[in-house]
């Protein structure tokens, strides 16, 4: 087939100033069934927001938009699934805190939680509200750092598991106020609340909207905010990081991520239509109820947080000593 001249120049020109595949990738995509794998049992915070989204999407791009739950392996399982699928952004990965922790904890992790995947967006943080039963003495989170240390070792506090989130949040709290306290180690926060309303556990993490009908009742009561930053729901509980640790900020989120070989064009195209999605008002107005915080950044703005979470979560396990195998 022949050309004449100015239709080869035009091309020429494109080829320059376009990014290599933008023309045919962004446009097409996606072109079929968008599955976003979950490493999280059903039930929690995260499918929630996994079904309050994917309809949205679908609306917005024209595919179908489904969640697939991959469990096993503490959810290491589901991300070495998402690292080796095709990098065509129709396979992603839902993660939740979690995932920064990975390398510190495990040795043999079969992929790599920076190199092996292509962040697309943070969606939203869950502050997690430090929680006691009634009758503990401590009324607040001087107290209770006072009490921690006239008695190590005593306070028994209530984690989801060995290397869980509770678990390390814990360790770095009691490791840099040098206090001692015992991990008890439930299967969920839901098994743990009984044993914390009638005084058998002495403190545990709670997710902010989980733990609201508890204060509200008076069933239990916030001690401190286990993060950076106090929250709108509850302006006048103090957070750790303003009355002891500085920079500490621990609580759940929900993001996602896509293969790393991904191209960028689709990335950005999932990133654009996801916080489009984050900032519709019925989205915005229900997540807010629930005490999640709106976030949506960029891609780099996501990985950033993510090499950045990896290695102080690698320095909480290397202090506390925890050592797992997957």
């Amino acid at each position: 087939m022949r050309y004449g001249t100015g239709t080869v120049l035009q091309a020429l020109i494109l080829a320059v100033i376009m990014p290599a595949g933008a023309l045919a990738q962004a446009p097409n995509y996606p072109a079929k069934q968008v599955t976003i794998v979950v490493p999280l049992a059903p039930g929690g915070p995260v499918e929630f927001e996994m079904r309050l989204y994917m309809p949205k999407m679908q609306e917005l791009l024209g595919q179908p938009f489904v969640t697939e739950f991959k469990l096993g392996a503490a959810g290491t399982i589901a991300g070495a699934y998402v690292a080796k699928a095709a990098p065509d952004g129709h396979t992603l990965l839902a993660v939740n805190n979690a995932f920064a922790t990975f390398p510190g904890l495990y040795r043999n992790l079969p992929f790599d939680v920076v190199k092996d995947f292509a962040p697309v967006t943070l969606m939203t943080k869950r502050p997690v509200v430090m929680m006691t039963g009634p009758a503990f003495p401590p009324r607040n989170f001087s107290d209770y750092l006072a009490y921690a240390k006239a008695n190590p070792g005593k306070i028994n506090w209530g984690t989801t598991g060995a290397g869980a989130g509770g678990h390390l949040s814990g360790s770095w709290l009691h490791g840099a106020t040098q206090t001692l306290v015992t991990f008890i180690h439930y299967k969920g926060t839901g098994d743990a609340l009984p044993d914390l309303m009638s005084g058998r556990l002495d403190v545990t993490g709670v997710g902010l909207g989980q733990a609201l009908p508890y204060i509200k009742s008076g069933k239990l009561r916030p001690i401190v905010m286990l993060a950076d930053k106090r929250s709108p729901l509850l302006p006048d509980l103090q957070t750790v990081a303003e009355a002891a640790i500085p920079g500490y900020d621990y609580g759940s989120y929900t993001g996602f991520f896509a293969p790393a070989a991904t191209p960028a064009a689709i990335v950005n195209k999932l990133n654009e239509n996801f916080v489009k999605v984050l900032k519709m008002a019925d989205i915005k107005s229900r997540l807010e109820a629930d005490g999640n915080e709106l976030i949506g950044n960029t891609p780099a703005q996501f990985r950033q947080m993510i090499v950045r979470e990896t290695a102080a979560w690698s320095k909480v396990v290397q202090e506390a000593g925890i050592k797992l195998e997957l």
